[in-house]
């Protein structure tokens, strides 16, 4: 069972990564690592740290959706800037920008991060005809995003914190 506790703390890490790096699972991984351990302890260990993943798996959902929404409408954005920020993330994800031939692992990082922004730009210009406004409204959008996904990291740190905390003392005892 110490191979499987350590091998679960590994995948929290790369959870921990993808907290922030859109093209790698974040906090859901941590969640799924949590249910391992607590289903393979018989949830007799983990079971808090099970709870507090779950818990913070639905709060990043919701900071997902909320984040990028209100840096945009803070920053003035219409929902045509908005429309374009997605559809512009998800061209971006699929490298479907021909203005960006980046390949690799980086490359649907890259592709979601000016894939928004370009939608963003081009939505909001569509509706307002106003460039500054256009470029205003994606930085909003772009600054909220980051700040969401900031507190996603934060939130993954602490749930693998819990974790590591709450399971310690049963890691080597079990099995």
């Amino acid at each position: 069972m110490l191979y499987l506790y350590w091998t679960l703390v590994f995948v929290m890490f790369i959870g921990i990564i993808g907290a922030i790096v859109p093209a790698i699972p974040g906090i859901s991984l941590i969640a799924i690592a949590a249910f391992i351990w607590a289903f393979a302890t018989n949830f007799t260990s983990g079971v808090t740290a099970l709870i507090v993943a779950v818990v913070v798996l639905i709060l990043g959902i919701g900071i997902d959706f909320l984040a990028g929404y209100i840096g945009a409408k803070q920053a003035g954005a219409s929902k045509w800037g908005q429309i374009g920020a997605i559809v512009g993330l998800v061209l971006g994800l699929f490298g479907f920008l021909p203005t960006l031939p980046i390949g690799g692992p980086l490359g649907p990082f890259i592709g979601i991060i000016f894939g928004s922004a370009i939608g963003a730009v081009v939505g909001e210009y569509l509706y307002t005809k106003n460039l500054l406004a256009s470029f205003k409204a994606a930085l909003g959008l772009m600054v909220g995003s980051l700040v969401g996904n900031l507190l996603q990291e934060v939130l993954a740190i602490a749930t693998v914190a819990v974790f590591l905390i709450t399971t310690w003392a049963d890691k080597g005892g079990v099995g």
